[in-house]
């Protein structure tokens, strides 16, 4: 690549209408440094890979560099002419000896990050460029099948993964970097003294058999109406707000070392009535005192000022109702990317839309897409879930798998499955006459066994074990607890 470079105050080339913005120079000279001093590399590693140089023959010899340097084997002129004698691209620009005279031509290794950070800034412009030409080509094109919204989902996605990833598709990546993150997993939980390597829920037993909420999972919480899902999710969503905390991530950069920021679809019930929940929960209200606005000064107070702690919660909720699925991804997209977002619940799936006519389709479809959105964030994704009829017709009416509504797909997508139960519901309406003293008194025998108790059954989980957890549950604030066993705290099993 023979050619004659000019250069703007700032050092980037100056292009034509038609060249892509490069900059020669400074590949030139990152190259030559670090085919000077191998330290330089370490420096400049975590900025930029070989796919942004502009020249693939610089592109190359930093591959072959970087594999070298990372055995701990000398990269120099001399050790990278063995393996591209044969490199045509090279050939061109004047065989080896061009690497001798990359070498020759490094000024200084103080500059490198500057250098590294403008190859990474151009190969980014480059892509935006690209992109800007697809979306344009494709916006051209008068596609009966593409209508312009799916145009516009699809570009704010390409978008979005650039502003992460600073290139339009990630592409394969090799199993060293997958290692290295599954050692800073470990790492993570191995940090907190045996504690948990995603975020915490809240409540500790069920943080004892998930590990906290691991990032890409999508979890599946179900449930038969009035068994508390909501509740459990609204309990979560703000016992994670609560706990935020932003810091120094291990790798460098900024984001929550503990809890994190919570966005909440709530499709079924108003975002006021959501927060009213929160809220009952927060300052220990019963829901329908507050509701009917039968509360005492104490109490009002206790109220609001539980609603002035709450003010500074990263807590987001979008009450939008039968909300299409790609619709929701791309605005998890845009939190994310302006205030961030490390917990998704939505409540529920079968409230959201899909394109496909048939229902068993869009449930697949709806599953796959909650997946495809914790992966794509890289955050845990919880959908609340409907159970189907047929729980109610069998002598124990602890839910199973295949009680789950079009099972199939959700059972399949999800990481983890859970079931909200309370044995306390059913028993309830199982009161026997006043008459009959004997059954009366089982009744009470058991009702006081159960009261205030919750199950949460774990019924899939791909990581871990399966089984139940046992919760406290105050029906009054809608909230869900840790249980304290009865050798913990004096006979009171309860809380």
């Amino acid at each position: 690549m023979n050619e004659v470079a000019t250069f703007n105050a700032t050092g980037a080339e100056i292009q034509s209408p038609d060249t892509m913005p490069h900059s020669i120079e400074a590949e030139q000279q990152l190259l030559g440094a670090i085919l000077t001093n191998n330290d330089v590399y370490d420096r400049v590693a975590s900025i930029i890979r070989a796919e942004h140089f502009y020249d693939p023959v610089h592109a190359r010899i930093y591959e072959i560099s970087a594999a070298r340097i990372a055995k701990n084997n000398l990269a120099s002129p001399v050790t990278l002419k063995t393996f591209m004698e044969d490199d045509e691209g090279l050939k061109e620009l004047g065989g080896p000896a061009y690497l001798a005279r990359l070498a020759g031509a490094a000024i200084s290794s103080f500059a490198v990050r500057d250098y590294a950070q403008m190859i990474y800034d151009l190969a980014v412009r480059r892509e935006l460029i690209r992109l800007g030409r697809d979306i344009s080509a494709r916006a051209s094109k008068m596609d009966v099948s593409e209508e312009p919204r799916e145009q516009i989902v699809a570009a704010e996605q390409a978008l979005y993964k650039m502003a992460e990833q600073g290139q339009a598709e990630r592409g394969f990546q090799s199993f060293l970097r997958a290692v290295t993150d599954a050692v800073n997993v470990a790492n993570a939980a191995y940090q907190r003294e045996g504690g948990l390597a995603g975020i915490s829920t809240g409540l500790i037993d069920m943080d004892g058999k998930l590990g906290g909420l691991h990032k890409s999972d999508l979890l599946i919480l179900a449930g038969r109406p009035s068994m508390g899902k909501t509740s459990l999710a609204t309990n979560i969503a703000f016992n994670v707000a609560k706990a935020y905390k932003k810091g120094e991530l291990p790798d460098g950069s900024q984001g929550a070392v503990s809890g994190g920021v919570v966005g909440f679809f709530s499709l079924e019930m108003s975002a006021e009535q959501l927060a009213g929940r929160i809220l009952a929960e927060a300052s220990q209200i019963s829901s329908h005192k507050i509701r009917q606005g039968d509360m005492t000064e104490e109490e009002f107070r206790r109220f609001v000022q539980a609603a002035k702690d709450l003010e500074a919660c990263p807590l987001y909720i979008d009450d939008t109702p039968a909300i299409p699925i790609a619709q929701l991804a791309a605005r998890c997209r845009r939190l994310k990317r302006t205030h961030g977002l490390d917990l998704l619940i939505v409540d529920y799936l079968q409230l959201i839309r899909g394109t496909a006519e048939n229902r068993v389709n869009e449930i697949a479809e709806i599953s796959m897409g909650l997946k495809a959105v914790a992966k794509e964030l890289n955050i845990p994704v919880i959908a609340l879930s409907q159970l189907s009829r047929q729980v109610e017709s069998r002598e124990d009416k602890r839910p199973q798998l295949s009680d789950l509504r079009e099972s199939g797909s959700i059972e399949q997508d999800a990481d983890v499955v859970m079931f909200v139960f309370r044995e306390e519901y059913y028993k309830e309406r199982e009161k026997p006459g006043e008459h009959d003293l004997e059954k009366m008194a089982a009744w009470q025998e058991e009702m006081s066994r159960l009261h205030g108790k919750a199950e949460v059954i774990i019924g899939k989980q791909r990581h871990g074990p399966i089984g139940t957890v046992e919760l406290a549950f105050e029906a009054q604030f809608t909230r869900f607890g840790n249980l304290v066993k009865a050798w913990q705290q004096g006979g009171d099993d309860r809380f």
